[in-house]
């Protein structure tokens, strides 16, 4: 449950302090990776990186991983709409790749509304709204950190079984 949708369903005192709850709900991830591309942006085009292009670097492409849609209250092809952009890599689940298919509008939208996204973000604190974006981020990156581990584990311990059935051959 994210955070926006815990205080919605603590519920509120005031009725506007609600309506400015349901009015970012769904838009701050896609204004976080809007701002996270603005960034990536800054690195690129920085003489730093310039100077490490000549010498061979190559740009490591943004991922948006796994952008499929879970409320069914948002369209089905959300995400892959709003973050399509140069340099971007958009990993979908098969039910999005289907959805994909059959209706998504996909145009390089990752650099519109930019103005917007920074003040989406920036609203957070408001008193109204007061969620900490760092911290979401932090709980996020071990959230997303252990649905890797858990399968790289299972990988490796079947492989380890394998070696195990090979080596007594």
């Amino acid at each position: 449950m994210t955070a926006l949708t815990k205080k919605l369903a603590a519920g509120t005192d005031r009725i506007e302090k609600k309506a400015t709850l349901e009015a970012v709900k769904g838009k701050i991830a896609i204004a976080n990776a809007k701002v996270a591309y603005q960034k990536y942006k800054e690195i690129i085009e920085s003489d730093r990186w310039k100077a490490l292009a000549e010498k061979g670097a190559k740009v490591q492409r943004l991922l948006w991983a796994s952008t499929g849609t879970k409320n069914p209250d948002y369209s089905d092809v959300m995400y892959v709409d709003e973050l399509v952009g140069p340099d971007t890599v958009n990993t979908l689940p098969p039910n999005t790749i289907e959805a994909c298919a059959d209706h998504c509008s996909p145009a390089s939208r990752i650099e519109t509304d930019v103005e917007e996204a920074y003040r989406l973000l920036e609203n957070l604190k408001s008193p109204d709204i007061d969620i900490n974006l760092s911290e979401v981020m932090d709980e996020l990156l071990l959230d997303g950190i252990d649905k890797f581990i858990k399968p790289f584990e299972s990988l490796m311990s079947s492989l380890e079984d394998k070696v195990q059935k090979l080596a007594t051959v």
